[in-house]
């Protein structure tokens, strides 16, 4: 085998599945989910450290990025970012949008093909990559947030979900 031939061997393998990159992302879902529920009802609406955003602000944020992102990408519609359009007013209104928006990724998902993943989308009229690399931002977001929601959970006293419990 010469090398251009082991060259497109190796690009044609792959290294994680389309459903296994879902689970990966709905593990994390799972886990901000339990942050969530972590939360004082007070607190979730008003505690922030420096500043920072409240964690009902930053659900906001993951709730209208990641269902609608991944709706606009399988519709090919350029929507706006519209945060106002997941607001809720209690814990409990988050997390009921939450396992909403948890149903909602999956059907979607099921309306990916593998092609998918390489066409470039304008995700929110703003980004314009790759869908793969929508979803990993989608999933890295979260991250990120999470994170802070950990910070405010140990700050108020509250052991935090452990991390690899997705």
């Amino acid at each position: 085998m010469n090398t251009t031939e082991q060259e497109t061997t190796q690009t044609n393998k792959e290294v994680i599945s389309k459903e296994d990159l879902l689970n990966h992302w709905q593990g994390h879902r799972n886990l901000t989910r339990h942050v969530i529920e972590a939360f004082p009802e007070k607190e979730f609406f008003e505690f922030s450290i420096g500043g920072m955003r409240t964690f009902a602000e930053l659900t906001s944020e993951l709730l209208a990025i990641g269902a609608p992102g991944l709706k606009g990408i399988i519709n090919q519609d350029i929507q706006p970012y519209n945060e106002a359009a997941v607001k809720a007013t209690t814990k409990a209104g988050y997390l009921e949008k939450w396992d909403q928006a948890t149903s909602e990724i999956n059907e979607y998902w099921n309306q990916l093909t593998i092609d998918d993943f390489s066409k470039t989308f304008n995700l929110f009229g703003e980004y314009e990559f790759p869908v793969i690399q929508n979803i990993l931002y989608f999933i890295d977001n979260e991250v990120h947030h999470r994170g802070q929601g950990f910070v405010y959970l140990r700050a108020l006293g509250i052991q935090p979900p452990f991390f690899w419990n997705r």
